[in-house]
């Protein structure tokens, strides 16, 4: 099988192209051979890949830029996406479109369901969810992968921000009255690789449509902190006590939704898929940046 995947900057794309294989070919590109705000680019990327499954892990992901910028998030994660979706419908390609957790309002009690209502409460949240919404009526063959607080060793993320102030603070402050499903990009790209394998074989019968994908269990941003310092410390890397704060105290230019678990047993009922527990992740993360 192979797979094109636009983008290959961010932490999902980087995590793709260290999966490909004989069995499974597959080409990130990003800039400037596909370009979602060029699409002109994309049949040309198509016909030099001839991908059967396409994954768009390219976005405009910086959440507080997007509240004074907010032409350019809906430029990348609306107008490029709706492109991408037209491109692959053109070429009979399924396409599995990896969206997120802030197009929910996060007042809810319980973990998300695909089919919950949204309400988005940031500028990053609002494009995000009208990508969604041009990417499934421009490919009806298309697969919405709703993931929630990436980490890797690629990129800017919270585990290696919190290892990186560690090294330059006594004491780390940090939020714990927002929860959610921490997930680790290696863990998710191997999702990935699953959801495109079981849709590109049994095309005629997949349910399309929204999916949660993220790692097991739940925790607030405080105990992915203290998870990571945790496994700092046992990797010899410099760690720090953290403290739990309140969001108030930690004010920032977009929202955060106060509750951002999701529940993923659609995508184990569906395609059998269910990603390890977050706490794995941050562990082989924090060993994999000790290595580095």
């Amino acid at each position: 099988m192979r797979l094109l995947i636009a983008g290959n900057s961010g932490q999902v794309a980087q995590s793709l192209a260290e999966l490909s294989s004989k069995e499974c070919h597959i080409t990130c590109l990003g800039r400037p051979e596909l370009d979602l705000l060029k699409p002109e680019t994309l049949q040309p990327a198509i016909d030099r890949t001839s991908p059967d499954v396409i994954i768009n892990a390219a976005a405009y992901t910086s959440v507080d830029h997007a509240e004074s910028d907010e032409a350019a998030a809906f430029a990348v994660n609306c107008d490029g996406a709706r492109a991408l979706a037209k491109a692959a419908s053109s070429n009979n390609l399924p396409l599995i479109h990896i969206s997120t957790d802030y197009v929910y309002d996060g007042r809810s009690d319980s973990p998300y369901k695909e089919n919950d209502p949204v309400a988005p409460t940031s500028v990053y949240g609002r494009s995000k969810l009208a990508g969604e919404k041009e990417v499934r009526s421009g490919q009806p063959h298309s697969i919405i992968a709703r993931t929630a607080w990436i980490v890797s060793p690629f990129g800017k993320n919270f585990c290696k921000t919190m290892l990186r102030l560690a090294g330059e603070h006594p004491k780390l402050r940090v939020v714990s009255d927002q929860i959610g499903s921490p997930t680790y990009a290696p863990h998710l790209a191997t999702g990935l690789i699953e959801l495109a394998i079981a849709i590109n074989d049994q095309r005629s019968e997949v349910d399309w449509g929204v999916y949660h994908l993220a790692n097991g269990g739940e925790a607030s941003w405080y105990d992915v902190a203290i998870q990571t310092m945790l496994h700092a410390e046992q990797c010899g890397l410099a760690s720090a006590p953290v403290e739990a704060i309140k969001t108030a105290e930690f004010p920032t230019a977009a929202q955060r939704p106060p509750n951002s678990r999701l529940n993923c047993l659609k995508a184990k009922e569906k395609f059998g898929i269910v990603l390890a527990d977050w706490r794995s992740g941050i562990k082989v993360c924090v060993e994999r940046l000790a290595q580095q």
